[in-house]
């Protein structure tokens, strides 16, 4: 009588690994649709021609057009092929793990790099989709709320660790790092004035050591003899 139960549970296991197969390959010819064509010439229906699957079929695994880039947005950020909360991240563990301020600010300048290289593109279509589309509206401001959340908890961290410039409150360094991580600016600066990502990860690091850190002590002078 155990039979069947192993039976069903296999074949459920298997229709998962099937769905899960074919969501992956809707989100990657979405990716190249969006990449490519931007968000109002992307169709729904173009994606699942290319992915070679029902429109229907689309819309049950990944959703209507701006719940699809909201899925290839969780997985750009995590730079793995599922979606990872931020406090899983492994570079949120080592910018905890550290106490020196200087190298936390390192730490999340080069994480900032990387992230926006794979999802700056995908957040700038969405953000022009959200003049018009009121989904597109609703998750463009999910991850901006979300984006602020973020940066407020990387600034706490650094206070934690008095890190923070005298006078400096938590909500004007949490806006500042969260408006110089804008993918807007990071397309600006590597699309149209051709920095490198090198570069701007630098000036992301060097610009927050001075805008939110204490000054340096100056060395204390020595008297010849």
């Amino acid at each position: 009588m155990g039979s069947p139960v192993k039976a069903r549970n296999y074949d459920a296991s298997r229709r998962r690994a099937e769905s899960d197969q074919t969501r992956h390959r809707i989100l990657e010819v979405a990716d190249a649709h969006l990449r490519r064509h931007g968000y109002a010439k992307t169709t729904v229906a173009a994606i699942a021609s290319s992915a070679d699957v029902h429109i229907d079929t689309v819309y049950a695994l990944v959703g209507k057009k701006a719940e699809i880039v909201r899925g290839l947005i969780e997985l750009a950020l995590s730079g793995t092929d599922h979606a990872v909360p931020a406090a899983d991240r492994p570079y949120v563990a080592a910018i905890r793990a550290e106490s020196n301020p200087t190298k936390k600010l390192a730490l999340y300048a080069a994480a900032t790099r990387d992230m926006l290289g794979r999802v700056a593109p995908l957040f700038v279509a969405l953000r022009d989709a959200a003049g018009t589309d009121t989904t597109a509206a609703e998750v463009w401001r999910e991850f901006s709320d979300r984006r602020a959340d973020n940066m407020r908890a990387f600034v706490q961290d650094i206070a934690s660790v008095r890190g923070l410039r005298h006078g400096l409150d938590t909500d004007t360094a949490a806006d500042t790092v969260w408006a110089m991580t804008s993918p807007e600016i990071y397309l600006m600066l590597t699309i149209e004035r051709s920095w490198t990502p090198d570069k701007y990860e630098k000036w992301l690091a060097d610009a927050w050591t001075h805008l939110l850190l204490p000054p340096p002590t100056d060395a204390p002078t020595t008297t010849q003899p």
